[in-house]
């Protein structure tokens, strides 16, 4: 009887992977990149871009200076929204454009005090994105960035060469997260891979389609488009405000399919990096509980079926393989076998993106077991009033 269990479970599991792998729109090749090969345009749009900063002075020298330093030859102004830091964010910020002589390109605002039912970071976006409107040289865009972010030099102008070729409303990059560390090496990648599954790119970038999603520490959204939806005052409550953003704008431009601008796009970046450390266990973990249970609607009942569909795909198979070789049962072995290898080859893209060993595969499913532990957090946060937060604030939703 256990044998049979074994068989069905692990035969289940195995078709779930070949699903996965073939019908999930390819998400683990990794390829959705920016095409940093087209020809330049004849005449560049204005852009603005807006920061929120909260406590960020000790990352703004490369942040900062990595925008100040683009090679765009349109129009270009930042707007740094100083969220009522303690660290000397705005002066810090107005020290490193003098530096550069760049004090003309550069806006420092004092945020104001946290307006009832905006999250943190949307409300420091949302006095930048205002003041933005005011420029004397109305942006056609906004690049919502974070401060945490290293723009390589010819970022700004990728970004918009694609947005203008494709006429697209938005265009995002998932930056490359830091990746040093034992705990990055072994949780980060995933981290994109795992997102990457969820929100498959190439479904993403698809007009046809009803996935959306962005990584919100790089988005370029033209601003008559923002405006169209209502403003960041249409998720200004939500906690993955990016991807919400993202569907925001796609379900806007699919109400009129016959609008020149074509959708949306979501592609990776080895080129333009996250500041962020992850040094240890606990770091990452907060990251992912964060949000973990917003994803899942903070529903008892999809987080029950997270758990259990995060057990059939990345424990099924370990567990039945060590099984069939203690019982000696090679159709277990061979079963639970293929798909750990199915499972650890899906992930060489990432590994590779991110210069890992691809013996990192290996550890998928452990990696899984872990994933599915702060999504359980995740759940108990928010049941105790300690949900989602930026930079010290925290936000129940209900």
């Amino acid at each position: 009887m256990m044998v049979n269990f074994l068989i069905i479970i692990t035969s289940l599991s195995l078709i779930t992977w070949i699903y996965l792998l073939l019908f999930r729109g390819w998400f683990w090749l990794s390829n959705q990149r920016i095409n940093s090969n087209l020809k330049p345009l004849n005449q560049y749009p204005s852009v603005c871009a807006v920061i929120p900063a909260r406590n960020e002075a000790d990352v703004l020298p490369i942040s900062l200076k990595s925008l100040l330093n683009q090679d765009y030859l349109g129009n270009f102004s930042i707007i740094l929204v100083d969220d009522q830091s303690d660290d000397n964010t705005g002066k810090v910020a107005q020290n490193i454009a003098e530096k550069y002589q760049k004090a003309d390109q550069l806006q420092v605002i004092s945020g104001q005090g946290l307006a009832s039912g905006w999250s943190g970071k949307l409300w420091a976006m949302k006095q930048g994105i205002e003041q933005a409107k005011k420029l004397d040289n109305k942006p056609d865009y906004l690049l919502l960035t974070d401060a945490d972010i290293e723009h390589h030099n010819s970022n700004l102008k990728e970004l918009i060469n694609q947005a203008e070729k494709e006429n697209l409303a938005m265009t995002s990059l998932m930056v490359k997260l830091r990746c040093d560390s034992f705990w990055e090496r072994f949780l980060i990648p995933a981290f994109v891979y795992f997102f990457e599954k969820l929100y498959p790119f190439s479904w993403v970038n698809n007009p046809q389609k009803k996935m959306a999603a962005a990584a919100g520490g790089c988005i370029l959204i033209r601003r008559d488009i923002l405006e169209e939806i209502g403003g960041i005052e249409v998720v200004k409550q939500a906690l993955i405000d990016d991807c919400s953003l993202a569907a925001a704008v796609k379900a806007k431009l699919q109400e009129n399919p016959t609008k020149p601008t074509q959708g949306i796009w979501l592609g990776l970046s080895d080129k333009t990096l996250s500041l962020r450390p992850y040094d240890n266990l606990e770091s990452i973990w907060n990251m992912v509980a964060r949000t973990a249970y917003t994803q899942l609607n903070y529903s008892p009942l999809l987080l029950i079926g997270t758990i259990l569909g995060l057990t059939l795909v990345y424990l099924v198979a370990p567990i039945s393989l060590i099984i069939g070789l203690i019982i000696q049962n090679k159709i277990i072995v061979i079963l639970g076998g293929i798909t750990w290898l199915l499972m650890t080859i899906s992930y060489f893209p990432t590994l590779k993106l991110y210069r890992c060993s691809p013996l990192w595969g290996l550890s998928l499913p452990l990696i899984g077991l872990l994933y599915g532990l702060m999504t359980i957090d995740s759940a108990w946060r928010h049941w105790r009033g300690k949900g989602g937060g930026w930079k010290g604030r925290f936000y129940v939703n209900s």
